[in-house]
């Protein structure tokens, strides 16, 4: 074993990539799991990770071995080390194996992200306004009609798809325990799936600097079960129209209609 240093090695490295695969993978690298998407998010997590350690293990590997067999030694400073010929053959392996990993993951990430944005069978739409600096979700699909809440509600294992639109500067609508993000840009209507799994309240928050209230853009999301989210629905008034949105008058030539800047409709008069 001692006069040869690939077994060397490949024992330092086993055990090396035991010892890193155990570490990673015990690491609570997100919060509480609380939808569909997030577990496969985690699950390509988890898989990236048990791909990129023998990597970094292999690389480093070698570079400590070379470091201590081939390293300069007193009274060697003016030789030349012998010559080396290239090996064809671990330069095709070096670099095919690097592609095929590469490509497999991608492949993966892709098959993830698709199925994360596939729509589903019995989907809830649910409107989320943003602007400066609060967040107002909005129930279409409700018996007695649109309806608007501060608070999202959601029920659980129902497919939602959020419709984000932004009334002022980009925003962002993102639930860590959803693990899913997307951005809420003026003028266009953006898209997000969630399918909650889990019962429980989890934060929302905007992750797009927004203005100087932006740390304190957040809203509460409570996963309930369907019987709940239903009475909780029925429980609530036909709704308002969306924040931002104009008023019956606005259009009078009386007054100019402005996206509110720090929580309730405003009306600008114009002289």
């Amino acid at each position: 074993m001692r006069r040869n240093p690939i077994a060397q090695m490949v024992v330092f490295g086993v055990v090396a990539t035991a010892i890193g695969l155990a570490i990673v993978l015990s690491i609570p690298w997100f919060p509480t799991e609380g939808s569909r998407q997030a577990g496969n998010i985690h699950t390509l997590y988890k898989v990236l990770l048990i791909a990129s350690v023998p990597v970094f293990v292999l690389v480093e590997t070698v570079v400590i071995f070379s470091m201590l067999r081939f390293r300069m030694r007193p009274g060697q400073e003016l030789e030349d080390g012998p010559p080396i010929h290239g090996n064809t053959r671990l330069e095709v392996v070096w670099t095919i194996a690097p592609v095929l990993l590469i490509v497999g993951l991608c492949t993966y990430s892709y098959t993830v992200l698709r199925s994360n944005e596939a729509s589903k069978a019995n989907e809830m739409t649910v409107n989320v306004v943003e602007r400066q600096f609060a967040f107002e979700f909005d129930y279409p699909q409700a018996p007695q009609g649109q309806v608007a809440s501060p608070v999202l509600y959601l029920p659980l294992n129902r497919p939602v798809v959020f419709k984000l639109r932004s009334y002022d500067v980009i925003h962002s609508f993102f639930v860590p325990n959803f693990s899913e993000k997307l951005d809420a840009v003026p003028g266009i209507t953006t898209t997000l799936r969630v399918t909650p799994t889990h019962l429980g309240s989890y934060p929302a928050e905007c992750t797009e600097l927004c203005g100087a209230g932006h740390g304190l853009m957040r809203a509460e999301v409570h996963v309930v079960t369907p019987s709940q989210f239903n009475a909780w629905l029925a429980g609530q008034k036909k709704g308002s129209a969306p924040i931002g949105a104009p008023p019956p008058n606005a259009n009078s030539g009386t007054s100019a209609w402005v996206a509110p800047a720090a929580g309730a409709r405003m009306l600008r008069g114009a002289a």
